[in-house]
């Protein structure tokens, strides 16, 4: 067949640390800051989601774009910097064996806060506060979008206001780093409701982060103002405002026009890239992301169950001209549930080819023969899904339209079915009812590689778990990897684990890896400490050291 060219496809309709965007060559480099911050916090700055947040209690079930609300709103005990490291938050260091915040065999912690801190109602915070947020995640009423981890702490002491300790039952590597995306919420609003599912605090959170709730306008936007009593750096803005707009195009003439400062979510698309680049007075850039863009299959659904139909799907998939004349050769190809830039990352994973008529070979190997309309059938069952994503999203649009081409010629029947964001991402992606999905997802956990969440049996949530294994795979090998590797804390050793464990979801394929993401981003000229981090899932994780040179 012939590959469709980009015409073909368009007629089918750190704180504290400036970067500065050098080109593809050089990338980002450290730069000195071109102005100094406000004594006091100073306008504002209108952040761009093609995505709505719509989950305010960090603890539950969520979405990446709801995580760019909560870093600015909450507070961990320590985030993820854009190195990899750790960098303190609540704590005062890092426990470590050497500083005496753990012991050597990784189970008894010490944990030290810093003095002074307030909720943004002008109650302290305690110890006491992370107490009751681990216990509220552990508690089983409770709706937690995450227990890995946290479900091995054991006799959590308050020794003072200013200090805790806890036990592990046993080793856990990934545990600091499902630390540094663990939102402290207040004990003395949380802990006197009856049920902490149905609480107000889930509309109007009250956090210790550098900016504090103003209001929602659902389907409009989310203002946040700065909460002068921060412990930390900044905030240097008075308000911070993310702005929901799902038709990427309107999002993208609103950064044109001066009426978004920054596109989080999704960003640019790739075809705006070209002249985005010579808008005056923006800084355009593609920035790595942890996602993988990818199509996840159900495999609730008995059709999906069949190994050699997602073997031939994936033949099917022309993945080099979906990324050449879709998204204009901007993101990588990949094989891996990882990013490149993780440690742990498989680069020896065999290779995609598109060959539809192996495709076509392995299905009919299977029983899966043409019906009268050429659709394939065994067993009464037709090859016939629908595939969901975001509605006003064009440019997975045309990659639907791609699919529906070249999976069609194959015998398999795709229709599209898009929802509104809030719709797709809710119950219907939550709970495994969709057929397919073309999403993205980071998959491991801010810098370390533990993909709990999304491969292992006990976090199907359509099955009562607790996780985000929407595809509903289940892999006894893959469940023992993970077991494995998380209590492991040899480096050399867990990404042993991790690249065996990517072998066998390449082989599995619960979902087709098509790219890691480099994601468009686009922020005015002016805008300084725009920090990349491809340890959390938005860039605007620091935007409380955000401020505008003058």
């Amino acid at each position: 067949m012939m590959r469709p060219t980009r015409r073909r496809l368009m007629a089918t309709g750190a704180a504290g640390a400036a970067m500065a965007w050098l080109g593809p060559q050089l990338g980002w480099v450290a730069r000195a800051q071109a102005a100094t911050p406000p004594a006091k916090p100073t306008g504002q700055a209108v952040i761009g989601f093609s995505q709505e947040p719509t989950v305010f209690n960090p603890l539950m079930l969520h979405i990446e774009v709801d995580e760019g609300v909560y870093f600015n709103l909450f507070s961990p005990l320590w985030r993820p910097g854009p190195d990899g490291n750790l960098i303190p938050d609540l704590v005062s260091e890092i426990p470590t064996v050497e500083n005496g915040g753990m012991s050597a065999d990784g189970l008894n912690w010490r944990l030290k806060f810093k003095e002074g801190i307030k909720w943004h109602d002008g109650t302290p915070f305690t110890a006491e506060d992370v107490k009751f947020t681990i216990e509220l995640i552990n508690n089983p009423d409770f709706r937690a979008g995450r227990r890995a981890g946290h479900e091995l702490v054991r006799d959590i002491q308050v020794v003072s206001p200013t200090e805790l300790t806890w036990r592990l039952e046993k080793p856990y590597a990934p545990y600091p780093a499902i630390l540094s995306w663990t939102f402290i919420v207040p004990k003395h609003i949380l802990g006197k409701e009856a049920d902490p599912n149905t609480s107000s605090f889930n509309t109007a959170p009250v956090g210790t982060g550098s900016f504090k709730w103003v209001e929602r306008v659902p389907g409009d936007h989310i203002t946040l103002a700065a909460f002068e009593d921060y412990f930390g750096e900044g905030p240097y803005l008075e308000r911070l405002i993310f702005k929901y707009i799902p038709d990427m195009t309107v999002l993208y003439t609103q950064y044109q026009t001066g009426d978004v400062d920054y596109t989080g979510i999704q960003g640019i698309s790739p075809d705006h890239y070209e002249e985005a680049k010579a808008l005056p007075g923006r800084t355009v850039m593609p920035v790595p992301q942890p996602f993988v863009e990818n199509i996840a299959f159900n495999l609730g659904l008995p059709v999906f169950q069949e190994q050699a139909v997602r073997d031939a799907l994936y033949l099917a998939l022309d993945k080099d001209s979906l990324i050449q004349a879709i998204y204009y050769g901007l993101p990588t190809p990949t094989e891996s549930f990882l990013p490149a830039q993780s440690w742990a990352y498989n680069p020896n994973l065999p290779a995609h080819s598109y060959d539809p008529e192996k495709a076509k070979q392995i299905l009919e190997d299977a029983g899966w023969k043409p019906g009268s309309d050429g659709v394939r059938e065994k067993n009464g069952v037709r090859l016939e899904f629908t595939n969901s994503t975001t509605a006003g999203n064009h440019t997975r649009e045309q990659a639907q339209q791609l699919l529906q081409q070249t999976w069609g010629e194959i015998g398999a029947k795709m229709s599209i079915n898009n929802l509104p964001p809030a719709v797709m991402w809710g119950e219907y992606w939550m709970m495994s009812k969709f057929d397919t999905a073309m999403v993205g997802i980071g998959f491991g956990i801010g810098p370390d590689p533990d993909a709990y969440d999304f491969f292992g049996t006990k976090a199907i949530g359509a099955k009562g778990g607790t996780g985000q294994n929407t595809t509903q795979y289940s892999n006894p090998e893959v469940d023992k990897l993970l077991a494995e590797g998380a209590a492991t804390v040899d480096q050399a050793k867990r990404k042993e684990i991790y690249q065996k464990m990517q072998e066998i979801t390449r082989h599995d394929l619960p979902y087709l890896p098509i790219f890691q993401y480099k994601m468009v981003e686009g922020i005015k000229e002016g805008l300084q400490n725009f920090v990349p981090n491809v340890s959390v899932q938005e860039n605007c994780w620091n935007a409380g050291q955000w401020y505008w040179a003058s």
